[in-house]
């Protein structure tokens, strides 16, 4: 008998299985990883603290333990300790613990953090009755309640005393600043935007009919109805606003600070109080979720350091949507057309190339594009040729949704032309050559045979293009993204979308935070919680998309 070869390993490709295996297992888990990471760190951010009383050698401090580390003592700082810390420090080779030790009160300290090493700590406490403030402004403020004033009259003694008299009022004090908010938002901004209509309406009489003529001396009495009715309601907005701040005003929490100085901070500036070291679990849990629907509901405050991001997921949300709803109708009809009506050759090679080259063109540059072509052309030409009445301030020459939305829609164009073109390229040539055997012509193949089994390859371009737009951050700080804006792009203003309002962006929001808050280790904690989020939002559309694309692909595979 011929005795039988092996073949080797290397011949039947175990080598390549192997490392291409290993390189998938190193890509999750780095991805894990970073999901991880994002998880314990973004996670925690709201999870109430113990608030620590430490005695140092410089003084006395109170407040959060915000990160621990070990880092080498420098020479000259050891050789000025008293004996014995310097040999314990010689015993543990020169190194020593230190604690990012928040501090707040900025208004009296003028700093938020400090750095403390372990060898200056003489003792460490976690008083009872310390309690944190978070404030609207100048960041938290840590101390021991002392008393509570109304009217600048003491009524209450002791830190138990004033700190429930705080906590019993604290919430009418919070729906009153609600109620303020509202009425500047609601009907003073509604009268305002009375008033600008109005104005709007008289420059445009005066350039359609001339200052002298009948028409504009119409435009102008109503308008000047409309400004005396707005007057009248401004006044009285105003008036209900300031007795809100008034009432508001009347009531103060007097703290003790870590040096022993005495604090007045007004209840109205206070967003929440907390006394961590008195609060069980499930009073943690309760202020933890507090935080967390802060977070999400609220305003921005304090730089955008604290607060919540409301207006960058919401207009995070719009602009990913808008953006999807522009780019999957071109860029299905763009693959429809090289795939089954041009005829092959040299010019659609060159456009297919040209597509693909798209794909890696740096953002940056379709940012400079929209804003050079979107803005500054369009924009500037719907400016001159309809909102003449406000100019020179730009409506629609500027950066605004519907710009960056299509910017980043000219961006992820490539994704879905070439993913379309694969998924219209795997529908079998059988099943259109049995539609056309019926009878059926080729834009009835098309639409009853074609497009309906390359759905799911058109849903998988569409879930490739959220994910890479619903990141992008360099194209929007062009054509719309700003650190903050003030009115929502959809509101229920008539006409109740605004394309040509600015927006946030959770991508934008974390890039200010971290690059430039001026107080960056503040900004730290909520950069990771503000990532988590936006990484949430683009695997909550993603899952959409992939449901879809699911139904659509069992509904097919049973057909």
């Amino acid at each position: 008998m011929r005795e039988r070869r092996r073949s080797s390993l290397l011949s039947r490709g175990e080598p390549l299985v192997w490392l291409t295996g290993s390189a998938m297992v190193i890509c999750i888990l780095m991805i894990a990883g970073l999901i991880a990471l994002l998880v314990l760190q973004g996670g925690a951010t709201f999870w109430p603290r113990p608030i620590h009383a430490l005695a140092t050698t410089s003084g006395r401090y109170l407040g959060e333990i915000s990160d621990e580390e070990r880092y080498t003592v420098p020479r000259h700082v050891a050789d000025g300790l008293p004996e014995p810390k310097r040999r314990a420090l010689d015993a543990a080779g020169g190194q020593s613990g230190r604690r990012l030790f928040r501090t707040g009160n900025y208004r009296i300290t003028g700093t938020h953090f400090v750095w403390l090493s372990d060898f200056e700590i003489e003792s460490d406490e976690t008083p009872g009755w310390a309690v944190c403030l978070e404030r609207l402004e100048w960041g938290n403020a840590y101390g021991t309640p002392k008393e509570f004033l109304v009217d600048g009259t003491v009524v209450a003694s002791g830190a138990e005393e004033a700190w429930e008299r705080f906590l019993a009022i604290h919430d009418d004090i919070r729906a009153r600043r609600r109620e303020q908010a509202g009425l500047e938002r609601g009907r003073l901004g509604e009268a305002n935007d009375r008033r600008k209509a109005a104005l709007t309406r008289l420059k445009n009489a005066e350039r359609s009919h001339g200052g002298g003529s009948d028409a504009y001396r119409k435009e102008a009495e109503r308008c000047g109805r409309v400004e005396a009715e707005c007057d009248a309601e401004i006044g009285k907005v105003q008036a209900e606003i300031g007795a809100l701040r008034n009432e508001n005003a009347r009531y103060g929490l007097r703290i003790l600070t870590a040096s022993g100085q005495e604090s007045d901070i007004p209840v109205a500036e206070i967003v929440r109080g907390v006394a961590p070291n008195r609060l069980g679990f499930m009073g943690k849990v309760g202020v933890y979720l507090s935080r967390w629907k802060e977070f999400l509901a609220d305003d921005p405050r304090e730089a955008n350091t604290e607060g919540g991001v409301f207006p960058a997921l919401f207009g995070t949300v719009v602009m990913t949507l808008l953006m999807s709803l522009l780019v999957v109708p071109f860029g299905v009809l763009a693959a429809l057309y090289l795939r089954e009506y041009a005829r092959q050759g040299l010019l659609v090679s060159i456009v297919r190339i040209a597509v693909n080259n798209l794909a890696g063109v740096p953002s940056i540059v379709f940012g400079v594009f929209g804003l050079g072509f979107f803005c500054y052309i369009v924009g500037k030409s719907l400016d001159a040729t309809f909102f003449s009445a406000d100019l020179p301030n730009p409506t629609f020459g500027k950066g605004g949704l519907l710009w960056a939305s299509l910017t980043l829609a000219l961006l992820t164009l490539p994704v879905v032309v070439v993913a379309t073109e694969e998924a219209l390229a795997a529908v079998p040539a059988s099943m259109r050559e049995g539609s056309y055997a019926c009878g059926a012509g080729k834009w009835q193949t098309i639409r009853r045979i074609v497009l309906p089994r390359a759905m799911p390859g058109i849903m998988t371009g569409m879930i490739l293009a959220i994910a890479r737009g619903a990141g992008e951050v360099a194209p929007l700080m062009l054509v719309g993204a700003v650190k903050l804006a003030p009115h929502l792009p959809v509101d229920t203003e008539f006409p109740f979308v605004h394309p040509e309002r600015s927006f946030m962006h959770l991508g934008f929001h974390i890039y200010d935070l971290g690059f430039q808050s001026p107080n960056s280790q503040a900004a730290k904690p909520m950069v990771f919680t503000t990532t988590l989020l936006l990484i949430s939002i683009i695997v909550a559309l993603n899952l959409a998309a992939v449901l879809i694309r699911s139904r659509l692909r069992r509904q097919f595979e049973v057909a």
